[in-house]
């Protein structure tokens, strides 16, 4: 079987990080993605570090590397002739538009919704804003922390209330891209029905909205209002971090036949008053955290490890990310791949996340291609449009 989206040709406008990774997502799975950049310096996250790699003179942004694997560049002046009309032979041949300019920009190149669809009524156009399209701020610029901080997620995120913190990776573009990703898998598959594109927009601030998950209802159905409370779980204990010998180990006990086991385990009374059920263990969160700290204490980590194991309570140590893309485990689920990149050779760079059951790789294809430099693809792609134009006039 091929690639679940190998018969779609997607044409990235977009930079940085929420529309970059949306594409990549279906370039992961077979999609032709190519990526359309400005001369001269390209997508703003080449330019995004340290850490560089590469020759002094011209270096490669590692950033940049962690978005657009899968990816043909061609660099097109909009503001030109040249550029909008490449551009609209682009529209005419491809199968979805990823942009992620603030509301009216795309516009004013002369590309609106409607002359896109004008071009091409087949088109499904995804386009990712800061804060939505519309509404009394929508035309915001959106920036990750800030989305982080306006929509709530660093309130939640850190040792207590006086500690907002945000997420230690873009979280807010990295779910817009991923939301946005999920609404063209739908358009597309509408458009088979209906022969017709449509608009999918996500934003930063839909995004992160849309994962408070559980912390969302406890204000809109029980009317509290959730704050940090470090790394511990709100409605759930035991369940987080707790200290040993010689480290750190998170334990997950989200039943009470858990909660017996890993008493037992430990010489603790499961009925002790304040700890018999789980209303009463989070009432009483501080008290089962000193406990249970003290029941680990004599225990080196890979032995307490061992041991939760052996009873059957969920555990897991927190590692350094040297340690996680060196562990079998990662590298067992396709989580990192190798390409060939024509400046820096043979590297390693994390592999997407889903895995298909008739390959090996993660993702749809059976091989991945390096981020492309910028510009690379200008001859091939222009080449391709000349023998579609000619295929299809």
């Amino acid at each position: 079987m091929g690639a679940p989206l190998e018969d779609v040709v997607v044409i990235d406008l977009s930079r940085a990080l929420a529309g970059p990774h949306a594409a990549m997502m279906l370039g992961d799975m077979g999609a032709r993605v190519i990526k359309v950049e400005s001369p001269g310096h390209g997508d703003d996250t080449r330019g995004w570090g340290p850490p560089f790699v590469g020759p002094e003179d011209d270096p490669i942004s590692t950033y940049f590397l962690s978005c657009n694997r899968n990816k043909e560049s061609i660099t097109l002046d909009l503001k030109s002739d040249d550029g909008r009309d490449v551009l609209s032979r682009l529209v005419r041949h491809g199968d979805v538009l990823v942009e992620n300019f603030r509301p009216g920009v795309l516009d004013r190149l002369g590309f609106s919704v409607e002359r896109l669809h004008e071009i091409n009524p087949r088109l499904v156009i995804l386009s990712i804003s800061g804060f939505g399209h519309d509404g009394p701020e929508g035309g915001r610029a959106g920036y990750d922390q800030i989305a982080q901080g306006e929509g709530g997620l660093m309130s939640l995120t850190g040792s207590g209330p006086d500690d907002p913190q945000r997420v230690g990776v873009p979280i807010g573009d990295l779910l817009a891209g991923m939301y946005g990703a999920y609404g063209v898998a739908a358009a597309l598959h509408e458009r088979n029905t209906t022969g017709r594109g449509r608009v999918v927009r996500t934003s930063l601030l839909a995004a992160i909205v849309g994962v408070h998950a559980f912390q969302g209802t406890r204000y809109t159905v029980a009317g509290e209002v959730p704050a940090a409370q470090g790394n511990h779980h709100p409605s759930i204990a035991p369940y987080g971090l707790f200290s040993c010998k010689d480290g750190k180990v998170q334990i997950s006990c989200g039943s009470e036949g858990l909660w017996v086991k890993l008493a037992t385990a430990f010489d603790i009374d499961p009925a002790t008053p304040g700890m018999a059920t789980n209303r009463e263990r989070v009432a009483n969160r501080d008290n089962v955290i000193e406990v249970l700290d003290a029941a680990f204490a004599p225990y080196p980590l890979t032995d307490l490890l061992a041991k939760l194991a052996e009873v059957g309570v969920p555990a897991g140590e927190v590692r350094t990310l040297d340690r996680v893309y060196e562990w079998e485990q990662t590298r067992s689920q396709g989580l990192v791949l190798d390409v060939d990149h024509p400046v820096l050779g043979g590297i390693q760079i994390p592999g997407p996340p889903i895995r298909l059951d008739d390959n090996a790789f993660a993702g749809g294809r059976s091989q991945h291609e390096h981020p492309p430099m910028l510009g690379e693809h200008n001859e091939s792609v222009r080449a391709w449009l000349d023998e579609q134009d000619r295929e299809v006039p």
